[in-house]
């Protein structure tokens, strides 16, 4: 598992009785959303905390990040997230590694209860961002770390000189498949469109590059091999032909599902299970509580719209407290 500055302990089924005293905002998630929440709740003077499981989220495991203002060259994922968690702490918003397995409601106070203690608190903001979607094909499950990842930062070396698959057409696929084409003696995109949804710059860029190789109108059927991926069996969705390609990766970019399961019995979600919140206060259907980032029904999920409603979310904590408290 992938950590910041620390890691998550060992889990554990009980819950720590309430620790420390009574905080204004415990934000809850370490990604784009949440480091802002953290920098803006810091400099109006919150007594906050950002409350992470050290996984890394999605923009900790991007190889490059192109699109993000006040970035003129392109900068790693891990790099920016990093930076900002700094900037957050730096203006006194600390981070705190634990498991938040629930939130608990008494009365005006919401108790956000982790693996290592429970906080006391007056707000809550949720920004546990999304995971990308599983495919949902034979072998995939199976060969989960043994050639079937989720990110190609971290696993991409393993494939030194070795034929790749990335499944997906949008702009982490493409992304993701460029930074492959590093290690991999081919990069071969599967995606089930006859075109790509990809933005032009980033399909430019692919079709310029002589290791990287496209397969339209194609879908994955299933994930072969015996200890380890050796090949995929692919179907054509037009003549619906079958059809294998030797492979020892497979890199999954198919979208995301909303990392909503801690609120999902007390907070109103979408059906696709986003939290929906009022855009421009993120606050949700539970006074005090608000969501920000990917996680909140939203129409763009950059690291940009990410920023942007942490800052809003901490706004919108401050005014609560000082209204409510």
């Amino acid at each position: 598992m992938k950590t910041r500055k620390g890691e998550v302990k060992g889990r554990t089924t009980a819950f720590c009785r309430p620790m420390g005293d009574m905080l204004d905002v415990v934000i809850v998630g370490g990604g784009p959303a949440g480091f802002t929440a953290g920098l803006y709740a810091g400099r109006a003077g919150l007594k906050s905390v950002i409350v992470d499981n050290g996984a890394g989220g999605q923009l900790f495991g991007s190889s490059i990040v192109e699109n993000y203002p006040g970035f003129v060259e392109p900068i790693s994922g891990q790099s920016l997230s990093q930076l900002m968690q700094d900037q957050a702490l730096k203006f006194g918003c600390p981070v705190e590694y634990d498991q938040v397995e629930g939130i608990v409601l008494d009365g005006k106070v919401k108790l956000v209860k982790g693996i290592n203690k429970t906080y006391n608190t007056k707000t809550v903001i949720i920004a546990t961002g999304a995971s990308a979607r599983k495919l949902g094909v034979p072998g995939e499950q199976e060969f989960q770390g043994r050639g079937v990842s989720y990110c190609a930062t971290c696993d991409g070396a393993f494939f030194k000189d070795k034929p790749i698959i990335v499944v997906g057409g949008g702009d982490s696929a493409l992304e993701e498949a460029l930074f492959l084409c590093r290690y991999g003696s081919k990069v071969t995109v599967v995606h089930r469109r006859q075109h790509l949804r990809a933005t032009f710059h980033i399909q430019e860029l692919a079709r310029k590059n002589d290791k990287l190789f496209l397969q339209l109108n194609t879908v994955v059927d299933a994930i072969e091999g015996t200890d380890v991926v050796e090949r995929v069996r692919l179907k054509d969705v037009v003549s619906e032909e079958i059809t294998y390609q030797e492979a020892a990766g497979v890199f999954m970019y198919v979208g995301q599902e909303p990392n909503s399961s801690l609120v999902k019995e007390l907070i109103t979600l979408d059906e696709y299970g986003y939290i929906v919140a009022d855009a421009d206060t993120t606050q949700t259907n539970v006074p005090g509580i608000f969501a920000a980032g990917d996680v909140r029904q939203k129409t763009l999920r950059q690291v940009v719209t990410a920023t942007s409603d942490g800052a809003i979310a901490a706004m919108a904590a401050s005014r609560y407290v000082e209204q409510n408290w």
